[in-house]
């Protein structure tokens, strides 16, 4: 099978418009007209519903456009391979993460990783949903749990618990609350338990709903739930890492706590001598041993 023919009916299928296609092979629309019309002969098969409107893929086109994103996908994760026999760390670093961690924790962190490898282009994917790393979807993932893909190396990097924090300025105006009765003189902010989470925030939540709380504000993220604490909304249900950034944070109902939470860090197992993975992952790991150090002087004070 010709491959740059292959190349051409792939841009076509993803872009949906012959004209758009050509645009960025820098070919004439003509000539990608041509080019997938011999692909379709060489096949014996029709690849495009041809309309007004666009390029629809037929039942045999979305099988070969199938093949050629799992085609496209490896020759990146060896373009990756190659870039990354190099000594120097640079280029670019797709990490997905979930929206409260990659926010409150990962993104402020940042500049630090930037000042050390200042060539090195990260994209910072923040979502609930588990992208798939074989499939090169993103090069890392920082995650809530252990990730069940196979071919992927694994890191536990630590384990979080969700407390209740209030404002100092906060707790000026309102009573301290000591124990999960007291929530019916305060607003409880969280998670909304249908929202994506991990199991053991809902656990922790529906649990104090079981009190007679006087008024909530549900949030679907944690930079929500944050958001809402520190504009003295009430009592906010996070993870226990916002308190380094987050000084003014002061935590509530001290003997309730969630479930541990364990955070693991995962790429594939082709990446395994990526500077740039190794380069990430160093990173992270010395970041997490400073908040741990801080959370344990906390916990001592």
């Amino acid at each position: 099978m010709d491959w740059d023919k292959l190349r051409i009916f792939h841009a076509v299928a993803d872009a949906g418009s012959l004209t758009h296609a050509g645009d960025k092979l820098h070919l004439s629309q003509s000539a990608v007209s041509r080019q997938v019309r011999a692909l379709e002969e060489s096949l014996n098969a029709t690849l495009f519903h041809r309309h007004a409107r666009g390029l629809i893929l037929t039942e045999q086109g979305e099988l070969l456009f199938d093949a050629t994103v799992a085609m496209s996908k490896r020759l990146d994760a060896a373009a990756a391979r190659i870039r990354d026999s190099e000594e120097e760390v640079f280029g670019d670093l797709r990490v997905t993460t979930t929206t409260g961690f990659g926010t409150l924790f990962l993104a402020p962190r940042l500049p630090k990783l930037y000042e050390k490898y200042p060539d090195l282009r990260v994209d910072l994917m923040l979502e609930e949903r588990v992208l798939d790393l074989p499939m090169r979807e993103a090069d890392v993932a920082i995650r809530m749990k252990e990730p069940s893909q196979a071919d992927l190396i694994r890191k536990r990097l630590m384990s979080v618990r969700m407390r209740a924090y209030a404002t100092k300025n906060y707790l000026k105006d309102h009573p301290f609350p000591h124990v999960p009765e007291d929530l019916k003189d305060h607003r409880l902010i969280c998670q909304n338990t249908g929202s994506a989470q991990v199991g053991a925030s809902v656990t922790l939540v529906q649990e104090l709903m079981t009190h007679n709380v006087r008024s909530t504000l549900t949030v679907n993220n944690y930079f929500g739930v944050l958001q809402g604490v520190l504009n003295n909304l009430g009592i906010g249900i996070l993870p226990d890492y916002v308190i380094e950034d987050f000084p003014d944070l002061v935590r509530v109902l001290p003997e309730i706590e969630s479930a541990e939470v364990p955070v693991f860090l995962a790429y594939p197992e082709e990446l395994r001598h990526s500077k740039r993975i190794s380069a990430f992952r160093d990173f992270v790991q010395e970041e997490i041993i400073i908040f741990r150090k801080h959370l344990r002087n906390n916990e001592n004070i």
